[in-house]
């Protein structure tokens, strides 16, 4: 298996995958090999981006809250706590924070302003604008708390909500984005059950990924790779520190571990 994150991993910034991205992830079908997308993105926002790579495994999704197949079967879902909900809700309307609340795959927000139109423009997802505290709360994939001015301002909240909300799981996705979700909805637990799913040994796993909350997702692969774009915390984790996603770094190190040994190459 390989599992992969996706933005800043497979998927540069210009949301748009290189044809040697996407002939190495055909190549690696072709050979049996089950790429899995594992992503803190809504399942969603997921599932055109699995139809574009070709691609029919699960999706992880959430950060590791929900494995879900193509045919809509859950395979593995961990929801975040409707009274922690509550309490992220508060603090972030207190303190003039956007927060995204995702439930049963749909994304609400407070307010109609720039950082969700910036947000959902780049993913094109739809929104629901409603006061988050007087609407009924269930079935919360997560929250994110976003700056796309600030990113120390988003590494404070870090910080502050880990303390405040040890039983959480509070992770940087990107630099202006806090992730608050389920202990459990890690990509850790999520290749790990896919891993057993599978009847796979952890050193038949690689994991590949370039943010903090990829750290999870290195940590459930028998080889770990971290994008040479990857932050430097991910990089301590890594066996590997292969090439930038600008400069196909999926591809090279997919090169490098999966057909080393063959006469396949990601570009032919």
């Amino acid at each position: 298996m390989v599992a992969t994150d996706i933005d800043g991993t497979i998927l540069g910034g210009n949301f748009v995958f290189t044809p040697q991205v996407k002939s190495c992830i055909k190549k690696l079908s072709q050979q049996d090999v089950k790429v899995v997308l594992v992503t803190g993105r809504m399942h969603t926002a997921t599932t055109h981006v699995a139809q574009e790579l070709g691609l029919d495994t699960p999706i992880v999704s959430y950060q590791g809250g929900l494995v879900k197949e193509q045919n809509g079967n859950i395979l593995y879902e961990k929801t975040l706590d409707t009274k922690a909900a509550k309490d992220i809700i508060l603090w972030a309307k207190s303190n003039g924070i956007h927060l995204n609340l995702y439930m049963n795959d749909k994304l609400y927000v407070e307010k109609d302003n720039e950082s969700v139109k910036r947000y959902t423009s780049e993913r094109g997802i739809p929104y629901t604008v409603c006061e988050l505290d007087k609407i009924k709360l269930e079935h919360i994939n997560k929250a994110l708390a976003i700056d796309f001015n600030d990113a120390e301002r988003v590494s404070g909240w870090v910080d502050y909500l880990k303390e405040k909300h040890p039983e959480l799981y509070i992770v940087k996705s990107t630099p202006y984005f806090c992730e608050i979700s389920n202990t459990e909805a890690r990509k850790s637990c999520a290749v790990e059950f896919l891993t057993k799913y599978w009847g796979l040994k952890k050193e038949e796993v690689l994991s590949i990924g370039d943010q903090n909350n990829d750290i999870e997702l290195l940590k459930a692969g028998g080889i770990k790779v971290a994008m040479g774009n990857g932050t430097d915390e991910i990089k301590k984790y890594a066996d590997y520190i292969t090439d930038t996603v600008d400069n196909n770094g999926f591809v090279k190190a997919i090169e490098k571990f999966v057909f080393k040994n063959e006469e396949i190459k990601c570009s032919e």
